[in-house]
């Protein structure tokens, strides 16, 4: 057996991930470790106003994050027909959650995933990760492990040596409840 930490070690650890999403590689944590969120802030020098996305493997993995009594059972089935389809969309978050995920907002940005890696992780700690581009601010969000910044991988503490799924562009955002496009 090998003594290396897993990547769920890493995460309950309160470790930094790069990790394949949809289309570029991501940077994430657990989303609840709020010194493991100001880690991965510094590392890419990202203004915690701003705010981040969360992945996961199911919708119920986003529920703690949401408040759902803003959302009628029609806008949910909507919400829910999205996914998983690398569509994030911006839901009203849920009141008690750290503003380092929500940054300046009253929403959170979270989305469905159907990437195995990603599957596996969420699936195995039944929560989301933060997910944003695993690159310096300011340079082009890598699609492969190997072109990741050197820099970059030597202050994360986990790489996930998988694939993205191919998509040519970062996910598309929307507003959850209106479908106004943010970015395409």
């Amino acid at each position: 057996m090998s003594n290396m930490p897993t990547v769920i070690d890493t995460y309950h650890q309160g470790g930094v991930i790069a990790y394949p999403t949809e289309a570029v590689f991501g940077l994430g944590c657990d989303p609840d470790n709020q010194k493991a969120i100001i880690k991965l802030l510094k590392i890419k020098n990202r203004p915690k106003s701003k705010g981040l996305i969360l992945l996961a493997s199911s919708f119920e993995q986003l529920v703690p994050y949401l408040d759902l009594t803003q959302l009628s059972d029609e806008q949910i089935t909507l919400i829910l027909s999205r996914w998983p389809n690398g569509v994030t969309q911006v839901l009203p978050a849920h009141a008690e959650i750290s503003s380092y995920l929500t940054g300046d907002f009253s929403t959170i940005a979270v989305r469905v995933t159907d990437q195995s890696d990603v599957v596996s992780l969420c699936t195995q700690t039944n929560k989301p990760i933060v997910s944003t581009s695993a690159n310096l601010s300011g340079l082009e969000p890598a699609r492969t492990w190997q072109t990741l910044d050197e820099k970059l991988i030597s202050m994360i503490d986990h790489l996930v040596k998988g694939e993205t799924l191919g998509f040519t562009q970062p996910s598309t955002i929307i507003d959850g409840l209106t479908g106004e496009v943010f970015r395409t």
